[in-house]
């Protein structure tokens, strides 16, 4: 199955939690429990990138279906104001997934304008204040046809790897069910390249796209199995 093997998205650290453990001492003269400076972000035009926001805190970022909505609204509206392809996205409760490739090398002027356009139409809407996500978004860039291939299957499959669902198919806010044409296809989403990586013919694309999908689905339900060493289930 192509793409199978090592996974780049799964063995790369997340720069979200990339903080100095307090007390160390990085650099001279440095305080207590300072962080590193940020990273530039990799720009450029034509890149793929994974991008990811958490709400702050952890906090949930989508309460009901219209933050749903109204969130994946200003997804088609970043598509179109930046001419971006999103291949997959999939909205959990405290955090998102897309994957974006840009045509020029505006990812932060996107992704600043999404986030702070929701952000703002959240606390109005739920008449709350104070930050919504927590620091800046965090973006990867995708390295190579397999990196991609097999963030196809890992951005859908954040239900089930969270143990919400058992198939990547029963989250309804995910790219998946458009991908495999089981659901209408919002306008921003574009499937073509995603199954052009298994099929030139469409129909064909669609019967090896969910096994390869279904094949890391089953070892994350398996994992979910295996209990946790020293421990042992409760008694009724």
């Amino acid at each position: 199955m192509p793409g199978t093997g090592p996974c780049p998205a799964d063995t790369k650290p997340c720069r979200l939690c990339a903080n100095l453990v307090p007390g160390t001492d990085f650099a001279a003269g440095g305080g207590y429990g300072r962080q590193m400076p940020r990273p530039p972000r990799v720009q450029a035009a034509g890149a793929i990138y994974h991008l990811t926001t958490r709400g702050n805190r952890k906090q949930d970022i989508f309460i009901d279906t219209d933050d749903r909505a109204r969130f994946l609204q200003l997804v088609q509206h970043a598509v179109d104001r930046f001419g971006w392809l999103c291949h997959a996205y999939c909205l959990m409760t405290n955090h998102y997934h897309l994957l974006i490739q840009t045509r020029e090398a505006d990812v932060s002027q996107g992704m600043h304008r999404l986030n702070s356009v929701y952000a703002n139409w959240f606390n109005w809407r739920h008449e709350f204040t104070g930050h919504l996500f927590e620091r800046r978004f965090h973006d990867e860039l995708v390295e190579g046809q397999a990196h991609f291939l097999e963030l196809t299957r890992y951005i859908v499959l954040n239900p089930v790897r969270a143990g919400l669902k058992n198939h990547a198919g029963d989250w309804f806010w995910s790219s998946y069910n458009a991908t495999m044409g089981k659901l209408e296809q919002p306008s921003f989403l574009t499937t073509t390249l995603v199954l052009s990586l298994f099929s030139d013919d469409s129909s064909r694309a669609r019967e090896l796209y969910p096994a390869f999908v279904e094949e890391r689905a089953a070892e994350y339900r398996r994992l979910r199995q295996v209990p946790v060493p020293g421990t042992r289930p409760r008694p009724d």
